[in-house]
């Protein structure tokens, strides 16, 4: 049975719009555990992305590096531990490279309550996870965390294939799976399935996949501040922030001209506000 496609009816339901008696916590706190010494780019990335989301705090702890170039970029980033509702971890890190001491520090927190983003250079860590996981892996990624689970390579073909792919490996893992493409596909293991038409090809460049972590975190976060937690709550989260970042990717674009150009992932992230309030204003159908 093929899904139906998310809407930005759909998405205004899934965001959050602050109230006079929200503070920075209440609004939603997301950590984020990306970047590397080598990529620090994609944290800085990510932390844009989730703030211009409008979140309440964002958390960042990652390599001293990236943490520098992220309080260049965004001062008001807390670089401390302590208390958040969403996390996002493996952008601009590899697997391969990855050391002991952190590669246990992702395991706690996938073996905690809060609800994890996967990304990247974290998904090989999703077996065995307890808490609750949203992946977004890109089509090799997909093979290799399925292969991970002990599931053969996804079924090549249409979109239906790649629903079920999905659906399969969200069963496989008990969470969500966001699977990156022309059209996004987001599945859950109880079966909420939906499809995500809302961007364009010139999203096709690199950072652009950290800039969906941000968002994702950030949307998650705020779901999670508000009560909304279970499985479809957060599939709904996944596929709302692919539509945000697919729209802030459009827009970006045709801000070049009118038929569209070139953009960098740095532009996706700077037209989020813009969408985001439309959304909430729900003048968007």
């Amino acid at each position: 049975m093929t899904a139906r496609e998310f809407s930005g009816h759909d998405v205004a339901r899934a965001l959050r719009k602050p109230t006079a008696d929200d503070d920075k916590y209440s609004r939603g706190v997301v950590g984020l555990r990306t970047g590397s010494a080598r990529y620090p780019g994609a944290a800085v990335l990510g932390v844009e992305a989730a703030w211009r989301t409008g979140t309440g705090m964002v958390r960042y702890l990652g390599p001293t590096r990236a943490q520098d170039f992220v309080l260049q970029r965004r001062p008001e980033t807390v670089t401390a531990d302590g208390r958040v509702q969403a996390w996002v971890m493996g952008s601009g890190t590899d697997a391969a490279q990855r050391d002991a001491a952190e590669t246990a520090a992702l395991r706690g927190i996938l073996r905690g309550e809060v609800p994890v983003v996967v990304d990247a250079g974290a998904l090989d860590l999703v077996p065995g996870a307890t808490a609750p996981v949203i992946a977004t892996p890109h089509a090799r990624e997909l093979d290799r965390l399925r292969a991970s689970l002990g599931l053969g390579e996804a079924e090549a073909g249409d979109e239906d294939a790649r629903e079920r792919a999905a659906r399969e490996t969200a069963e496989a893992f008990g969470g969500v799976v966001l699977s990156k493409g022309a059209v996004t596909i987001v599945a859950a293991a109880s079966g909420w399935t939906r499809r995500v038409s809302a961007g364009t090809p010139w999203l096709a460049t690199a950072g652009t996949g950290d800039v969906l972590g941000g968002v994702l975190g950030a949307i998650t976060a705020g779901a999670v501040a508000a009560g909304r937690t279970g499985i479809d709550d957060l599939a709904a989260c996944a596929a709302a922030a692919a539509w945000v970042h697919g729209r802030a990717g459009v827009a970006a674009s045709l801000s070049r001209g009118a038929d569209g150009g070139p953009i960098a992932a740095l532009d996706v992230a700077e037209a989020l506000p813009p969408v985001i309030a439309e959304l909430l204003a729900d003048s968007i159908a």
